[in-house]
């Protein structure tokens, strides 16, 4: 057997399919990429808001933290501390009491609409654990930022970042789940159990 496959590997042959690479994996969508962004985000159990201005994120925001009942509301990075310093919304900027958060506001790198994913990475203030440890996640985002696959969310990152990518880029696709117990779905067993998208129009 081991015969027949040096052979094989010898033998030079015409790739089949020299147009592989640059084929589409997927057909485009006739969709707006917010459109799409939402429905994908709505299949995996999270939660889509849209917002035509920084006032309806401050109105959308203090809707969604009433109806919670949460109060313990973290923020580190400093675009979102500015943008809810000018409304006068009340967070915690420090590490302290880290422990009892509840809420963890956070940007992201990009979204993709395809299948409704975030990325993020380290480079931001907020690294990883507040995306990870409050049992609730709000992700700050710009219309802006929306992109169809994971490929072009990577052209976002080097056209940001250039040769010093972050060294940690993860994809947040819905809250977190498990299904190890009895096959049983549990969301929220390794990290955050509700997760919310703020989409900032920002293209007009």
């Amino acid at each position: 057997m081991l015969k027949s496959i040096r052979q094989a590997l010898l033998q030079k042959r015409d790739n089949p399919h020299p147009d592989y690479e640059d084929s589409q994996l997927y057909k485009d969508e006739e969709e707006s990429l917010d459109v799409t962004f939402a429905r994908e985000l709505t299949n995996v159990a999270g939660h889509f808001v849209y917002c035509d201005g920084e006032i309806q994120v401050i109105e959308n925001l203090i809707a969604l933290v009433e109806e919670l009942g949460v109060s313990k509301i973290f923020a580190w990075e400093q675009e979102i501390k500015s943008l809810l310093n000018t409304y006068g919304f009340p967070y915690i900027s420090s590490e302290n009491g880290f422990e009892q958060a509840e809420v963890g506001i956070t940007g992201c790198e990009a979204l993709i609409a395809r299948n409704g994913s975030i990325m993020i990475s380290n480079a931001s203030l907020s690294g990883r654990r507040l995306s990870i440890y409050p049992p609730i996640h709000i992700v700050f985002a710009k219309a802006s930022q929306l992109v169809m696959d994971i490929k072009h969310g990577f052209t976002l990152l080097k056209e940001k970042y250039g040769e010093s990518l972050p060294s940690m880029i993860s994809m947040i696709t819905g809250p977190s789940r498990t299904a190890d117990i009895e096959k049983m779905l549990v969301l929220g067993a390794h990290g955050p159990k509700d997760l919310y998208v703020f989409l900032i129009e920002d293209r007009f």
